[in-house]
């Protein structure tokens, strides 16, 4: 498979975003490659539409259980907020990055720093957008 061009405006229909990518199986690092990059752009989106949400679900279910057998990330000696730190240096995001995944920009400074603990919608959407368990997130300050 070769890497997709991803249109500037994403669709919003369930049926249009199968057609700009089919969700299947992720095989190699092109088909990861492929499967973040509109996995990140639908997880940024400020207000997706129901069908972007639950596509969105669908491509990070399917990114984590490739990325659970071919990039496991050992995460047993951290703890939450410090998978999270290591999560987005990982992604080259930073705390305005972190701030719109959860849909506040100035929220993603405040948890790093551990002014603001993770609601459980926080950690919903970091599992969501990196394609991990939200285990990870849990007890994060």
């Amino acid at each position: 498979m070769s890497t997709a061009v991803i249109p500037k405006q994403l669709p919003k229909t369930y049926p249009e975003l199968v057609r700009l990518l089919p969700p299947r199986t992720v095989r190699d690092d092109v088909d990861l490659e492929n499967v973040a990059e509109i996995v990140d752009r639908l997880a940024i989106l400020e207000h997706p539409t129901k069908d972007q949400a639950d596509y969105l679900e669908t491509l990070s279910t399917l990114v984590a259980a490739y990325e659970d057998v071919h990039r496991p990330i050992d995460t047993s000696h951290l703890g939450p907020l410090d998978t999270l730190k290591f999560l987005l240096a990982e992604h080259g995001l930073n705390a305005s990055d972190l701030g719109r995944i959860l849909g506040q920009r100035q929220l993603g400074s405040a948890i790093l720093r551990g002014v603001r603990k993770l609601s459980k919608i926080h950690i919903r959407k970091l599992a969501a957008h990196f394609g991990v368990s939200p285990s990870l997130f849990l007890g994060a300050e």
